[in-house]
């Protein structure tokens, strides 16, 4: 475990206290509740405080420059694999987890859904924590002999520095679509924080890119081992063919062709497996071995989980982007009707949210605009942005996200689908500063089990 910290909550008695200046927080603030848990040293930027203090120019760099010094050999011993990108980064990581582990690999995961070594460890609080955590996790994982690590790395943290001294064996782009534009501004910044993580390599790394995106070229450096997957990558497919019990498309690798079978849906889990068998295939284990596993692997909790009702089924999902919205609803055909609970994420990208509006309306029969978590904003400010510009009329109005979803079922005849779609596996509303416990799939067991 560490014996430096930048949440003066986890401070234990000795442990040396650094005050970061993050996106929300500034960590001057908490230099005292640090020395009253314990912390035996503090390193800031200014002030003077009752225990040993180091003042110095950038406590990031100070931070960084202890953690590269007195961990990075053991880093050094591990495999770490990167995956960077706007939709895709956790379903594929955690295939690469469940698949390695399967094949003998001790693989820990950390990202959005969590810290797992055998199963999940523990939930946490971004897809990409800060710097002190991320080590933490990762010596974590090394002290129980899991020497191989797969990581989820958001734009914000390549952005703001949260991996700066980490280096990975494998970095993987998945794709890049509208997102976060309300912290990177527009596409070409957004585009240029993933690519940090493309230079952020040890000797030998491979990168793992998607040759079918648009924004390919941007993560393509001439002076990386670069290999592509995609219809029209190294790693290629084609004759893929999905229903409501899974998808199948033949690999295309090195001149052969390889049947693929799964039970993830959707065109694109196969960029999503194509990850994963890139990465693994690259440690040296035959497609054959790994397709064995393949009919074995489930997509991550909130990725497109199906539940039955009667005739009818209820899915639910991540996707909170145009792109991924788009992607989840042409991935299952249906006899019936298609139709949608979904909101925007407040304080966030308003750009996104009449897009988002339209799609669903196009693409649906009828949806329902609810809360997802709005954070600090007017609730009717997110719904009036998603109705901005639009001239549809297939929708209604309920900011109660349970009432929303029995709403929806309550549409269900035969042969519908109905998509509950943005918070996937959170267990939790985000109100203010309130966080209300909530789980999609489990107010679905709920609300069925009561009719």
């Amino acid at each position: 475990m560490l014996n430096i910290q930048s949440d003066s909550r986890k401070i234990k008695k000795g442990d040396i206290f650094v005050a970061l200046k993050c996106e929300v927080n500034d960590g001057h603030d908490y230099i005292e509740k640090a020395i009253e848990n314990g912390a035996s040293k503090v390193v800031a930027e200014r002030g003077n405080y009752s225990v040993d203090t180091l003042i110095v120019p950038d406590t990031r760099e100070y931070i960084c420059d202890y953690l590269e010094t007195n961990y990075n050999k053991y880093l050094d011993e591990m495999t770490i694999i990167g995956i960077t990108g706007t939709n895709g980064k956790t379903t594929s990581a955690y295939l690469i987890y469940q698949t390695l582990n399967k094949l003998g690999v001790k693989t820990a995961y950390i990202g959005t859904i969590g810290f797992y070594m055998d199963g999940k460890v523990k939930s946490l609080p971004n897809t990409s924590v800060d710097i002190c955590d991320t080590y933490d996790l990762l010596m974590t994982a090394y002290d129980n002999d899991y020497k191989c690590v797969v990581l989820e790395v958001s734009s914000h943290a390549l952005a703001n520095n949260r991996l700066k001294t980490v280096k990975f064996d494998y970095a993987v782009f998945t794709n890049l679509t509208q997102d976060h534009l309300d912290f990177h501004k527009n596409m070409e910044n957004y585009a240029q924080a993933k690519q940090k993580l493309f230079s952020m390599l040890k000797d030998n790394a491979k990168c793992i890119i998607n040759n079918d995106d648009s924004y390919k070229d941007k993560f393509l450096f001439k002076e990386n081992n670069n290999i592509t997957f995609g219809e029209t990558g190294e790693y290629g497919f084609k004759n893929y063919d999905s229903d409501i019990s899974g998808l199948s498309f033949d690999l295309v690798l090195n001149n052969k062709e390889y049947k693929i079978k799964s039970k993830l849906m959707g065109r694109y889990n196969v960029y999503n497996l194509l990850v994963m068998i890139a990465v693994v295939n690259n440690m040296n284990f035959s497609i054959e071995k790994i397709i064995d596993v393949i009919p074995t692997l489930s997509a991550p909790s909130g990725r497109i989980e199906t539940v039955d009702y009667n005739n009818n089924k209820i899915i639910i999902d991540y996707a909170h982007t145009p792109d991924a919205i788009e992607k989840i609803l042409n991935a299952v055909d249906t006899k019936g009707d298609k139709y949608v609970v979904f909101g925007c994420t407040g304080d966030r990208d308003r750009l996104k949210r009449p897009i988002m509006g339209k799609l669903v309306s196009e693409m649906c029969k009828y949806f329902i605009i609810t809360d997802d978590d709005p954070h600090n904003e007017d609730e009717m400010q997110i719904v009036n942005d998603i109705l901005e510009g639009n001239t549809f009329t297939n929708y209604e109005v309920c900011l109660d996200r349970k009432e929303a979803i029995k709403k929806g079922i309550s549409l269900l005849k035969s042969n519908d689908i109905l998509f509950i779609l943005g918070k996937g596996h959170e267990e939790y509303i985000i109100k203010g500063k309130e966080r209300i416990p909530h789980n999609d799939k489990e107010e679905v067991l709920k609300i069925i089990g009561e009719n």
